[in-house]
């Protein structure tokens, strides 16, 4: 690390994790980086996401805990998806041979996403211990799938993570074009129609800013978090009937 950088704090269990506002700044090497170290259970990652904290690593490094600012988030009200995926959308809403999906194949989705490096990245930061740990989160009924099958084939999908009306964007993966956009208009759709008002996006890229997402501040998404993960959980399931939020947003015209 940058010997300009603060110390960073490393958990011993069962220590909780430091202020969030303690995370590195702009000024530093890893702008968002909270601590290191600790472990993956359920409980510490519940604990984790309630206080707008995740976790971040490749696999040649200890566990690090992030929670950057500004945070990135797409507010569901404010999806903007292109030209493009607005036909596409039609077309596979229109197709008896297309289907969401979700938590049917958690498993292979969070492998998938593991074998599609991000922009730029040569390697992936959903590594075997991270594969491990949110499949118990899954089980455990807190981090959940959205698929994307045509022709009985996963072409696409996400994960997330699920705490009452809080929910967090974890990574996404296409085998066809457009697969994992769809996957994200899906879960939009069961957002607004479950009253989750907005999908934490962590990070700011291009990709996210282009379909609506933006940034706010850290102390905002950690006060909305916390008012949201205190509500009622409601059972995530997709129907089709669920597309008509997107006609709702004004979003299915051409």
């Amino acid at each position: 690390m940058n010997t300009d950088s603060p110390q960073l704090p490393w958990l011993e269990p069962p220590e909780g994790f430091p202020p969030i506002e303690m995370a590195w700044g702009h000024d530093s090497v890893a702008p968002g980086l909270l601590c290191a170290g600790g472990n993956l259970s359920v409980n510490t990652l519940r604990h984790a996401y309630r206080h707008a904290i995740f976790p971040w690593f490749s696999g040649d490094q200890p566990i690090l805990w992030w929670s950057p600012n500004p945070r990135m988030v797409l507010e569901v009200n404010h999806f903007k998806p292109t030209l493009s995926l607005k036909k596409t959308l039609r077309r596979f809403r229109s197709s008896k041979n297309c289907e969401v999906r979700v938590d049917t194949a958690f498993h292979e989705v969070i492998n998938a996403c593991a074998n599609s490096p991000r922009g730029g990245q040569s390697g992936t930061w959903i590594v075997p211990q991270m594969i491990q740990a949110y499949g118990a989160l899954h089980r455990a009924g807190t981090a959940h799938s959205v698929e994307i099958w045509v022709d009985g084939h996963l072409v696409g999908g996400l994960y997330f993570v699920a705490i009452g009306l809080a929910v967090f964007g974890e990574s996404m993966f296409h085998r066809t074009t457009d697969a994992s956009k769809i996957a994200l208009a899906a879960l939009v759709c069961m957002c607004r129609r479950l009253g989750v008002s907005e999908i934490d996006c962590q990070q700011n890229t291009q990709h996210l800013a282009s379909l609506g997402a933006c940034e706010i501040p850290r102390a905002t998404f950690a006060n909305r978090v916390q008012m949201s993960t205190t509500q009622q959980e409601p059972v995530w399931q997709f129907a089709p009937v669920y597309w008509s939020e997107l006609d709702v947003l004004k979003l299915a015209k051409p």
